[in-house]
C-alpha cells in the first residue's frame, strides 16, 4: 500500500532543494521513490540532491535547468536530465576534455568562420540578427573558447533566439555545470514566461 502522495511529496522535496535543504529534499525524494519507484522526477531529484549535498554546485545548476525544462514539457525534461546524469559518471575534467576533443575534430572537418570573425561582421554591420541569419544559412560559426561560447549565448538571448540558446545550454551544462556565467544565463531564460524563438 502506498503511504505517500507523490505530487505533494515531490513539491515539498523541490521546495526543500530550492531552499538549499538538500538532506530534507533527498529524504522526500527517497520517500517518493519507495512508493513510486518508476518516478523519474523522484529519481532525478534524489541524484541532484546527493550531488548538491556533496558540495557539487553542478547539482544546483542542473536543478535550475531541470526546472526550466519542466515548465515546457515535464516528460521530456525527465528524459533529458536522466540522460545528462547518466553521462556524468566520469569526472568533469574528462567531460571537458571530450568537449574540447570534439571541437578539434569539428574544426578539422567543417568549413566555417571563427567567432571573432563573426563578431567583427556584427560590429561592422551593427545588425546581429541579419548577420546571424545570413551565417546560419551559408556556413557555421566556430567557437573554440568557453568565454566566446558564453558571449554567443548571451547575444542569442539578447536578440530573441531563446529556444536556440536553451538548446546550446543543454549541452554546455553537462560540461560546465559549475559555471556561474552559464547559470546566470539560465536564470535569464527562466525569467521569461515562455521560451520562444
Amino acid at each position: 500500500m502506498k503511504t505517500t502522495n507523490l505530487t505533494k511529496t515531490l513539491k515539498q522535496a523541490n521546495d526543500y532543494f530550492l531552499a538549499g535543504k538538500y538532506n530534507e529534499a533527498l529524504r522526500d525524494y527517497s520517500l517518493a521513490l519507495k512508493d513510486y519507484p518508476e518516478s523519474k522526477e523522484a529519481y532525478n531529484g534524489a541524484i541532484l540532491s546527493d550531488m548538491a549535498m556533496g558540495g557539487e554546485s553542478g547539482g544546483e545548476a542542473l536543478f535550475d535547468y531541470y526546472t526550466i525544462l519542466k515548465s515546457e514539457d515535464a516528460e521530456q525534461a525527465d528524459i533529458i536530465i536522466s540522460e545528462i546524469l547518466e553521462t556524468m559518471d566520469g569526472t568533469l575534467d574528462q567531460l571537458s576534455g571530450l568537449f574540447n576533443e570534439t571541437i578539434q575534430q569539428r574544426l578539422a572537418y567543417e568549413d566555417g568562420i571563427m567567432y571573432n570573425e563573426f563578431k567583427e561582421l556584427v560590429k561592422d554591420d551593427n545588425d546581429f540578427n541579419r548577420i546571424f541569419e545570413n551565417i546560419m544559412f551559408s556556413t557555421r560559426v566556430i567557437i573554440t573558447e568557453k568565454e566566446d561560447f558564453v558571449d554567443f549565448l548571451d547575444n542569442l538571448i539578447h536578440h530573441g533566439y531563446k529556444e536556440m540558446a536553451l538548446s546550446y545550454l543543454e549541452s554546455a551544462l553537462g560540461v560546465y555545470p559549475n559555471d556561474r556565467q552559464l547559470r546566470n544565463l539560465l536564470r535569464r531564460l527562466a525569467k521569461g514566461n515562455k521560451i520562444e524563438n
